[in-house]
């Protein structure tokens, strides 16, 4: 384990959030955004309109820079959202999780505590000098983001889809070599 289990979490969740905007809009209706906030397991109150969805949206490209920055930007992001949604850390244990950080209340809009989870677990990169595990999908032909947790830091596609494509590729470069 490269991180605690819920800053794992959070990033994963945060470049799926990234990524529902990327190719195509995945999140196109609130019943969308349901499935999302169950996929990755979002707590907390939901007002489930327009108006909700229309914020995770618009969450995206600022939370992509992440991806795109160095560390000092990194933190000048961090401290902006940190700021901006007035996180308050603490110790909260619910469902299957034991004691772990919310920096928002349960009642915080669905994209503040989207925006704060993510500072959260990207304080956790900073500090440990991870910036490296954050990287653009390496297929030629995709822009979705991906985190990589593997222990040799090694990931280098965001998905199975994109590492395929990768492997067919070499593939047919190779055969036409031969």
């Amino acid at each position: 384990m490269v991180f605690t289990d819920d800053t794992e979490l959070s990033l994963a969740a945060l470049a799926a959030l990234v990524n529902s905007g990327a190719d195509g809009e995945q999140l196109p209706d609130v019943d969308a955004l349901d499935a999302f906030v169950q996929r990755w397991s979002w707590t907390g109150s939901r007002r489930r309109g327009a108006t909700e969805l229309a914020a995770v949206q618009a969450l995206r490209p600022r939370l992509r820079r992440f991806w795109t920055s160095d560390r000092d930007a990194v933190v000048v992001l961090v401290n902006e959202l940190l700021a901006e949604f007035r996180a308050l850390p603490q110790l909260v244990r619910h469902d299957r999780w034991d004691y772990h950080l919310h920096a928002t209340s349960d009642t915080a809009p669905l994209a503040d505590r989207m925006a704060v989870e993510a500072a959260m677990a990207l304080v956790d990169v900073v500090r440990a000098d991870e910036l490296g595990r954050l990287r653009i999908c390496g297929n030629d032909d995709c822009t979705n983001v991906l985190v990589d947790l593997s222990r040799n830091r090694s990931k280098r596609y965001c998905d199975l889809t994109c590492t395929n494509r990768a492997a067919v590729r070499a593939y047919r470069s190779r055969s036409a070599g031969a």
